[in-house]
């Protein structure tokens, strides 16, 4: 039986009793970890009681198939339903599937947990097409997956958060579940005491603070704010920024407004200008970047993109102080920026 991905966390949640063994897998390690361990506690609250769990590795199975069928056939000398885990399933596992499927169904529920598994995978292929085992996929969570995780986590920390700290943490979470758990987690220890989880707290707890300061140095530069920019190339440089790396960031920043121009000057507005670049232009951002957009003009970008290519070969190449450089050509963009901005 193939579980849908909409269906997935209702379907951990309580499982159909005469599902025999369940497939989780998936990109998302995190997400099949917290999913097995769903689907495990419907069965057995106890994770930790040996009597009713068992843990088998994967080895073990494919040296001897027969070991999932006994498993699987043991009674729990407590009673009570039992767990059959195995974790790191692989396509050799589907032998020992079958073998335990011809055997009388026992009261016991097999989780295997594996990878991301491709449509050709035996093993998927097995639980997908017999309808007493369940294929349950697990990939990187979706803007309404995460939403709903963002909302569960905090508000079992008696917190909500205000729309643009959801609107940060969507954006900066989501491509593993199991951290983005512990991220929010962590998040919620932060805002203890208060009733809400503000940007400032979102940022401080969730992100790369080192990117955060060059995001900022970024903006100061094409901005024309050369005081920022003195500021935030110390703090970037202190962080462990490589000089190379901020002139490659200034670059790619000034190549999306040179797209975007480019847009609206085949007659987008440029809010659909900037909807349209990948990955779209950060929400806090986007009142900067509408001005910078209007601002530089497409002889004015290519300048900056020259100074900034030419301060990192001279990096690579010349022998000089590469801080000198990177600053020297910070501060020509940013003279270059309040000159667009007088025009």
């Amino acid at each position: 039986m193939k579980i849908a991905a909409g269906k997935a966390d209702a379907f951990a949640r309580a499982p159909d009793p005469a599902i025999r063994g369940v497939l989780v897998y998936g990109p998302d390690t995190g997400l099949v970890r917290e999913r097995a361990d769903r689907l495990a506690q419907s069965v057995v609250p106890d994770l930790s009681d040996p009597f009713l769990v068992a843990d088998l590795a994967a080895e073990s199975i494919t040296a001897d198939p027969a070991r999932l069928a006994d498993e699987a056939a043991a009674l729990a000398l407590t009673g009570g339903r039992r767990v059959v885990r195995v974790r790191d399933g692989v396509d050799g596992l589907a032998a020992a599937v079958k073998n335990m499927l011809e055997m009388p169904a026992a009261d016991s529920l097999v989780i295997l947990q594996a990878g991301d598994l491709s449509p050709r995978s035996a093993l998927r292929k097995l639980f997908e097409g017999n309808g007493a085992l369940a294929a349950l996929p697990c990939y990187a969570d979706d803007a309404r997956g995460l939403d709903r995780l963002i909302h569960d986590v905090l508000a079992g920390a008696s917190l909500s958060a205000a729309p643009d700290a959801i609107a940060y943490l969507s954006e900066n979470l989501g491509s593993d579940r199991g951290i983005s758990r512990s991220e929010l987690e962590k998040l919620a220890l932060y805002a203890h005491g208060a009733d809400q989880v503000t940007l400032d707290d979102a940022m401080a707890v969730i992100g790369d603070s080192a990117a955060l300061a060059l995001d900022d140095l970024v903006f100061a530069a094409t901005d024309g704010d050369i005081a920022t920019v003195d500021r935030t190339l110390h703090r970037s440089l202190q962080e462990g920024q490589a000089t190379v790396a901020i002139l490659r960031a200034v670059a790619r920043h000034l190549m999306r407004l040179q797209v975007a121009a480019d847009k609206v000057a085949s007659g987008d507005q440029p809010d659909q200008a900037m909807k349209a670049l990948r990955p779209p232009v950060f929400f806090k951002r986007q009142t900067q970047f509408r001005r910078q957009l209007g601002a530089w003009r497409s002889a004015r970008i290519a300048r900056a993109l020259d100074i900034a290519l030419t301060a990192e070969r001279g990096c690579k190449t010349t022998g000089m102080p590469d801080t000198a450089l990177c600053g020297r050509a910070l501060m020509q963009i940013a003279a270059l920026a309040q000159r667009g901005r007088r025009a």
